[in-house]
């Protein structure tokens, strides 16, 4: 959330997307959740799916909604 709202801070609501953003100076970087990596890379499939379709829904990764996902 820190790097989220300090990299965001001046830059172009409409290039969120995906964890992505475009700070102040037009730079654009993406902010990864540890635990998101972890959720995408589980063992089965099926979850990695939906974690991954929970993700391209959301413009900041919000770790409670890919924990939902995941769970089905």
């Amino acid at each position: 959330d820190y790097y989220w709202s300090r990299l965001s801070e001046g830059g172009d609501p409409k290039a969120q997307q995906c964890g992505w953003l475009k700070d102040r100076f037009g730079l654009s970087w993406q902010v990864v959740p540890d635990r998101s990596i972890e959720l995408l890379t589980d063992p089965d499939p099926e979850k990695g799916r939906r974690v991954m379709a929970a993700i391209l829904e959301m413009k900041k990764i919000d770790v409670a909604g890919l924990e939902r996902a995941a769970a089905g």
